[in-house]
């Protein structure tokens, strides 16, 4: 049976990396199963990442490369848009299998959140199914 629970992440900073793996595997129930994280909003992001130091900016650093300097055409606010493409490219949500109750992650992999355009709180949605 699916379970879906909401997880409010406050943010700090304008452009972060947030590890949330203690933070879902203390939402999942002690069984095996697969659990979707995915984030509420367009300017940020979840997937997995390696937190050794200083890998959190290189991973925010070589996103915002990708990233055109053009005339943006959004007309909430163009400002916006190079988060929401940094968005895109990472992704908004991820998906890791559930084992003992546990999040199923390698040595050095984290569940992270990525603040595109923060500082803000933001709602993830947990699901395990």
């Amino acid at each position: 049976m699916a379970k879906t629970i909401e997880l409010t992440v406050k943010t700090s900073q304008n452009r972060e990396v947030i590890d949330i793996t203690e933070q879902v595997n203390n939402l999942i129930e002690a069984s095996d199963k697969l659990c979707i994280v995915s984030a509420a909003h367009t300017t940020c992001a979840v997937t997995t990442a390696d937190l050794d130091p200083g890998t959190d900016l290189d991973l925010l650093d070589a996103v915002w490369q990708m990233i055109p300097k053009l005339k943006y055409r959004h007309p909430h606010n163009p400002a916006h848009v190079p988060a929401h493409l940094a968005s895109s490219i990472i992704g908004p949500s991820v998906s890791i299998p559930v084992r003992n109750g546990k999040l199923v992650l390698g040595t050095w992999q984290r569940a992270v959140l990525v603040e595109l355009d923060g500082p803000r709180d933001r709602q993830l949605i947990v699901t395990t199914i």
